[in-house]
């Protein structure tokens, strides 16, 4: 089959180069895009965000946070539980509702508190089960073994062995921590492992509802259960507190999550170790707040109206206080040096101690600023009040 030649004539090349012409118009739009498009790509290298000083002074917190997950995140373990309960499985008329047993499991987190594996949690994540294995950072699990716990204060003290090179977490003290500094929790919500979450502290002596009577940290950074026993960390990635509890109507947080203070944790962790049994103190004296309605007009007759402090409202018989000289009406300012402007530092000082211990207390009578030293005894049972 032949080919046809084509010849190249005016007509045809007229018409080629009006063709040419309808789809440069055509298409000059998308090109005009494309070009649009380059120059949005390369606009961010002018970005005026960049000389700003808080844009930078927030990118140097940003940076500080992702210190202080690759500092912390190592130290914090997750904590899973097996217990062994006995059931009846009445839907099965084979069984005639006989028990039978199943395992129920549950979740929480821990932190590293020695290169060799002590871990500190919470006691509600390992009471009473048979149970407790721990996954570090890296995906090993271990066995573990509760060396003590206290039912009271909610901690507790385990161990893992066959580890001599762990990465203990940073303590730090939390009676130096004030409302608005930066409050940050690791652990394993709902089963997530290793999150991290970033708020503030709500209050630094919240006075719910505890058998050991210690004020808790209040905190907006997001806790969860999974979250007990995991750390609640300051912006120098010490750790200030336990987390321990949630308010919620949900069941999820609503920013309003409890740990307990680091250094009442050291007390008690140090103890457990020891192998001590918890004894909360007590010093025998009832006080009431100058905020409490009702008390001006006795704050007036005895000359301490607009001062901070805790007026002795009673003083129990053969108490700790009154062998150390307090009395009713005393107006006491100070507790080991802190302003007692809240009954939870003088609370506080007292649990923390426990029994065998001595709290500094600084108090007004009749116009003059006096000291005692008070000797805390063991909290007495119902028979002995």
């Amino acid at each position: 089959m032949k080919l046809k030649k084509w010849k190249i004539t005016p007509a045809v090349f007229t018409n080629f180069i009006l063709l040419s012409f309808i789809i440069g118009v055509i298409f000059s739009p998308f090109a005009g895009s494309c070009r649009d498009a380059k120059d949005i790509v390369f606009a961010q290298e002018e970005n005026p965000l960049l000389k700003s000083k808080a844009i930078a002074s927030a990118v140097d917190i940003q940076q500080a946070l992702r210190e202080i997950y690759k500092q912390a995140s190592p130290s914090v373990v997750r904590i899973e539980t097996e217990q062994t309960v006995r059931m009846r499985n009445n839907a099965d008329p084979f069984f005639f509702g006989i028990p039978q047993q199943g395992n129920r499991h549950g979740l929480g987190s821990g932190f590293i508190i020695s290169k060799d594996g002590y871990i500190v949690t919470n006691n509600h994540v390992v009471e009473k089960v048979d149970k407790i294995t721990v996954k570090v950072h890296g995906g090993k699990s271990y066995n573990a073994k509760i060396i003590g716990s206290d039912e009271i204060s909610d901690l507790a003290l385990i161990k893992i062995d066959g580890e001599n090179n762990l990465k203990p977490v940073f303590l730090g003290d939390s009676d130096s921590i004030r409302v608005g500094d930066f409050g940050i929790a690791i652990g394993n919500p709902f089963g997530l492992e290793s999150t991290f979450t970033f708020g503030v502290i709500s209050s630094t002596g919240q006075d719910i509802e505890t058998p050991d009577g210690i004020s808790r940290i209040q905190t907006d950074a997001a806790i969860n259960p999974g979250n007990s026993g995991g750390p609640l960390l300051n912006i120098k990635g010490e750790v200030i507190g336990i987390n321990q509890m949630i308010y919620s109507q949900s069941g999820g947080s609503v920013g309003i999550g409890f740990a307990i203070p680091i250094n009442h944790v050291k007390v008690v962790v140090e103890n457990l170790k020891k192998g001590k049994k918890i004894k909360p103190g007590y010093i025998g004296v009832s006080v009431v707040d100058p905020s409490e309605m009702g008390i001006d007009r006795m704050m007036n007759e005895l000359g301490i109206k607009d001062k901070k402090g805790l007026l002795v409202r009673d003083v129990t018989f053969n108490s700790p206080a009154m062998k150390a000289g307090l009395r009713q009406y005393d107006f006491i300012i100070e507790v080991d040096g802190v302003a007692a402007d809240k009954f939870s530092v003088l609370k506080s000082a007292v649990m923390r101690k426990g029994s065998g211990g001595e709290i500094d207390v600084k108090y007004i009578r009749a116009g003059k600023t006096e000291s005692v030293k008070v000797k805390i005894e063991e909290m007495p049972s119902r028979e002995q009040q």
